[in-house]
């Protein structure tokens, strides 16, 4: 559970204190390490656009994104293989050792080629 901040950061979500920027999109203040903003920010401040307005997929709580031709991308937080999770007994360490294997198997196959 993440804790309310008055002032949070329009990446991250964390509040914000100093080092910090202003989007002029959103007008949300994001910290220097989430801007990705590299050297001076007085030289981007007038101009500064944060990753949410950027992309707003991202930024706008969409869930999808249309790819046309009757298709659709979700868009998810994270991300694990199913196998990961479950194998046919639905033991998850059986399915870790499975996709371990599998990996090996694909590294002994490409070595020669490394």
């Amino acid at each position: 559970m993440h804790k309310v901040v008055r002032w949070p950061c329009g990446v991250c979500g964390r509040g914000v204190g100093n080092n910090l920027v202003q989007c002029t999109g959103c007008q949300k203040w994001v910290h220097r390490k989430c801007s990705g903003i590299r050297g001076s920010m007085y030289k981007v401040m007038k101009t500064f656009v944060c990753r949410g307005c950027v992309n707003p997929v991202n930024g706008t709580g969409c869930t999808s994104v249309d790819i046309g031709v009757n298709g659709n991308l979700e868009l998810v937080d994270k991300f694990c293989y199913l196998g990961d999770v479950l194998s046919v007994d639905a033991d998850a360490d059986a399915a870790v050792e499975t996709r371990e294997r599998t990996v090996q198997q694909r590294v002994d196959r490409t070595g020669p080629v490394l």
